[in-house]
């Protein structure tokens, strides 16, 4: 059955080599020099337009970025090590890489002028709490990663992969993150990277490994191997907690958002015209965004109607269409 699987998976005429795989993942074999500029050149080059079109919140900017990233072959390079029984390098090559990237972000960190917010800039807070949905997305497509690589007629898709996986826009919100002394939103980004990394290698090793790659070896015995998956497994259950812990949080965020923007809705009703444009949680306080053409009802009402609703001690804010922003408390306070 396994055999059958690889062969509608991996069919032998467009199968590639150990030797060709080897060659397109291993920085260090083969032309060292040419590719080690190649790979250089190309991540540098990458962190500046992350960074770029991070602080300028441009998503097209950073998708840009996310094609011409090279930090995924050294990546797929330490399952194919894994898989060979042979140390290639690519640890080496994937650290020194997300160092540069982050120290790119924390030099573009010196330019944004002290009123800026980082909150208030979508690209970065939508890479500062990674869910279980992230990791389960980064498996399935360092899986699809991991066949394409291994087949000659396949190819094209892996710009896409490269879009789908995000691994040089969150180094770069790091050292943004980190530029700015915002430290806890720089280790969410880290969690981002750090999960989509683990995630790669894991789908990498398995693809390789049920396509039958190990069988082209003759291996020295090292039993490295299992070593290595353990290590990798147990990673993704240790960073799947604080995902999971997001996952969660997010949710019951979700949730005390509706059922403000409800009591929102309640609580205008006695003010003709005006209406709810949304609730966010900015920081450690949620703001209700209305539109009003007077005067706002008293916000004890809103406060009274969020009791039980909601957990006692939220800060509320009420931002109004007229530029007002008015502290409403706490709720139960």
């Amino acid at each position: 059955m396994l055999t059958a699987l690889r062969v509608r998976i991996l069919p032998e005429a467009q199968r590639r080599t150990l030797d060709e795989l080897s060659d397109d993942l291993e920085l260090r074999t083969g032309d060292v020099r040419a590719k080690s500029s190649a790979f250089w050149t190309m991540l540098t080059l990458s962190g500046i337009v992350a960074a770029a079109g991070i602080m300028s919140d441009s998503t097209a900017t950073v998708i840009g970025a996310m094609i011409i990233a090279p930090l995924s072959t050294p990546i797929m390079g330490i399952a194919l090590a894994a898989v060979k029984r042979r140390r290639n390098g690519s640890v080496a090559f994937v650290l020194a890489g997300a160092a540069l990237v982050v120290l790119i972000g924390v030099l573009a960190a010196a330019v944004l002028p002290g009123s800026y917010e980082l909150t208030d800039n979508s690209q970065i807070t939508a890479r500062i709490s990674p869910g279980l949905l992230d990791l389960v997305a980064a498996q399935a497509t360092g899986l699809a990663g991991a066949v394409a690589l291994t087949r000659r007629d396949v190819a094209a898709v892996l710009p896409g992969v490269a879009i789908a996986i995000s691994l040089v826009p969150p180094l770069a919100v790091v050292g943004i993150c980190l530029g700015r002394g915002a430290f806890d939103l720089a280790a969410g980004a880290s969690l981002l990277f750090l999960s989509n990394l683990v995630a790669l290698v894991l789908a990498g090793m398995f693809v390789f490994a049920v396509l039958g790659y190990p069988s082209e070896l003759v291996t020295d015995g090292s039993r490295g191997t299992n070593r290595t998956y353990v290590t990798f497994a147990v990673l993704a259950v240790v960073l799947g907690i604080p995902l999971v812990l997001n996952t969660v949080f997010s949710g019951l965020v979700s949730s005390w958002e509706a059922a403000i923007q409800r009591a929102g809705v309640q609580w205008l009703a006695t003010a003709p015209g005006s209406s709810v444009d949304g609730v966010d949680l900015h920081s450690a306080t949620f703001r209700l965004r209305v539109q009003t053409p007077g005067a706002l009802p008293p916000t004890d009402r809103l406060l009274s109607s969020l009791a039980g609703e909601v957990p006692d001690g939220l800060r509320l804010e009420i931002v109004s269409s007229r530029g007002e922003t008015i502290d409403a408390g706490t709720v139960g306070g």
